[in-house]
């Protein structure tokens, strides 16, 4: 997510980098009042997440339902497409990289900008971190199946991105807003369902503004923070106790790129997502090219185990469910949040924009989540660490460490870039959704984007990881409203691709 898309139980954050305080009902103590509201808040967080991310056992495996309805989605629109995940991936690339862009067509970026926009709320810490929790748990055949799991999930992001756009809303000064609300609503309208149209995308608004503020804001900031602190210093860094501090600097920055809409926030993410990419891959790529000896053994163990895993608990549907849920917290695919970014792309034909967007979970995905897997595969896996506690960002940053010792800091300068450019992302997505519920006067706007640089400045500053899994469970419930707007409209899908190929044909 990101994104970071880690599960709520990855990404707690048990040592504070700061923390603001009141005063107790006992003056001789005080409270933190992150502490404080953690505790008010916790109650409501775990009969949500309960509900969300609750899972049944399958063998000696706990099998995530939200996983199962995420991946049956990429499984029934990569069959119901005729695998455009497959057939379409050339033109998509065509298409992001202008070669049949029309300046002139609606809309506010080009897709090349609508995909970055994407891509940086997608790839995040997650990518460096959540690949490495997965080889920890399920060893290196977990790398397989997140791998399916990302090529089926090109096909959901086909569906829910064109529909976004043969959806979307140009308001009067020619901003286009859009997203699963807006196709959830009109769609089901058009099918004679308004009512329940109207409450799936006002439920669907409404957990992604509060998720927004969380996922895509309090947990980017935090870890920004602390990734910052740590390489200046750690205990003995300058920043140690003013987190506060780099939030504001980071809320600054945010408010000078997202104050200027998604025209802005796209001009920036088209130069960041492709620089932090590259920094990253190429950092990995020389990792692995200094342990190439080791390459063809790592592709080996990750196909034995995928199909035969050794001391994997719950065996192979156990490390295949491993792969599937870090691959559908990490490319977001049928929750529909990065439809919101392709929606305002310049495009006359909806499809064209499934084409450019289903390259999103293979960047993501397929991409830089194999590299992180095969840096760490082939430097520092041993199947002893899945019971040592070591996983996460601290696995990555010894894998890379273990080749290079200076490696740590490109890989920080990578994960704040990361964080950043979610943030951005997320801004514009929590933006669309808060003007859905409250309609889209600039009062209303600037009432939002204060409110998210506000919490920018508050989550690298204090813990609130209550509220954090709360909205982390708000923006994977969205994915069940989400997925049944899909397959109800799913025709509509179809009939958008034989119309734009019609269109090429004549053309």
């Amino acid at each position: 997510m990101p994104f970071t898309t880690l599960h709520p139980a990855a990404r707690r954050k048990e040592n504070p980098i700061d923390s603001l305080t009141i005063q107790s009902s006992n003056p001789t103590r005080d409270v933190p009042i992150d502490v404080l509201i953690d505790s008010m808040v916790r109650p409501i967080t775990d009969a949500v997440s309960g509900f969300i991310f609750y899972a049944v056992p399958v063998g000696d495996a706990n099998l995530p339902l939200i996983v199962v309805w995420l991946v049956a989605g990429g499984l029934f629109f990569t069959g119901y497409l005729g695998f455009i995940n497959v057939r379409g991936f050339r033109h998509g690339l065509a298409l992001a990289t202008g070669r049949y862009q029309n300046p002139n067509a609606p809309g506010e970026v080009t897709q090349f900008q609508a995909l970055a926009t994407a891509v940086s709320g997608t790839v995040g810490v997650g990518n460096i971190a959540g690949v490495a929790i997965a080889i920890s748990l399920g060893g290196p055949g977990a790398t397989f199946w997140l791998i399916v799991a990302g090529l089926l999930g090109m096909s959901t992001k086909f569906a829910e991105c064109t529909l976004a756009v043969r959806y979307r809303k140009t308001n009067p000064d020619g901003s286009v807003s859009g997203g699963p609300m807006y196709y959830l609503e009109q769609g089901l309208k058009d099918l004679k369902l308004p009512g329940v149209g109207k409450a799936l995308g006002l439920f669907y608004a409404m957990a992604m503004v509060i998720g927004c503020l969380g996922i895509g804001n309090m947990f980017q900031s935090n870890q920004a923070a602390a990734i910052f602190i740590t390489v200046t210093g750690a205990e003995q860094s300058p920043f140690m106790g003013k987190a506060w501090l780099l939030g504001l600097a980071m809320a600054i920055v945010v408010a000078i790129v997202i104050f200027g809409g998604i025209k802005s926030i796209a001009r920036v993410t088209e130069k960041l997502v492709p620089f932090m990419a590259v920094l990253y891959s190429v950092a990995a790529i020389v990792i692995i090219l200094f342990n190439a000896d080791k390459l063809l053994w790592a592709f080996g163990a990750i196909w034995q185990g995928a199909f035969s895993p050794d001391g994997v608990t719950g065996g192979i549907i156990g490390v295949i469910v491993i792969g599937f849920r870090r691959a559908v917290f990490s490319n977001e695919a049928g929750l529909g949040s990065a439809s919101i970014a392709h929606s305002a792309v310049k495009t006359n034909f909806p499809a064209t924009e499934g084409y450019v967007a289903l390259l999103e979970p293979f960047i993501d995905t397929v991409v830089v989540c194999t590299l992180t897997a095969l840096v760490i595969i082939t430097t520092v896996y041993d199947p002893l660490l899945a019971n040592t506690g070591i996983s996460g960002i601290e696995m990555t940053t010894r894998a890379f460490q273990s080749t290079i010792s200076w490696s740590p800091i490109p890989l920080s300068v990578a994960a704040i870039l990361f964080a950043f450019s979610t943030m951005l992302s997320w801004s514009y997505y929590g933006l669309k959704a808060f003007t859905y519920l409250f309609g889209e006067a600039n009062i209303t706007q600037l009432i939002f984007k204060f409110i998210f640089c506000i919490f920018i400045v508050i989550g690298s500053a204090i813990q609130l990881n209550a509220l954090i899994d709360l909205s982390d469970a708000l923006v994977f419930i969205v994915a069940i409203p989400n997925l049944i707007g899909l397959y109800i409209l799913a025709p509509i899908v179809r009939a958008e691709i034989e119309k734009y190929s019609e269109s090429r044909k004549t053309a």
